[in-house]
């Protein structure tokens, strides 16, 4: 109990119980606003990964609607044409149809091959 001044001592008693429980109560709250700070920053990045996500099916969507456009506009005689000056005498083609010829060469031997069954 605090000493007898010209105020009353449970006055002084009071107050000081009050200021020891602001003091004590201080790190329980500041606890508690770290957590829903948290909670609400968590929540935010949840809801801008979403808002990205679907932003980014958007552009996907008009990307494949663009090539489909592209595709469905094109002359099939010019292409073909096109593709086969490329692709004859190609050292790129022609190291593709012998990685295919080894390939199915390879895909052939091991279907051939007996299976164990066990």
């Amino acid at each position: 109990m605090a000493e007898n001044t010209w105020m009353n001592s449970q006055i002084t008693d009071a107050v000081t119980q009050s200021n020891v429980k602001v003091l004590g109560d201080a790190p329980a709250e500041s606890m508690g606003m770290l957590y829903q700070m948290l909670a609400q920053s968590t929540g935010m990045s949840m809801q801008n990964m979403v808002a990205n996500q679907q932003h980014k099916n958007s552009i996907d969507s008009a990307v494949v609607t663009g090539a489909v456009t592209v595709l469905y506009t094109l002359n099939t005689g010019a292409n073909g044409k096109a593709t086969q000056q490329i692709l004859s005498g190609s050292p790129v083609a022609e190291s593709m149809a012998s990685l295919k010829g080894v390939m199915a060469a390879f895909d052939k031997g091991a279907s051939n091959e007996p299976r164990f069954n066990g």
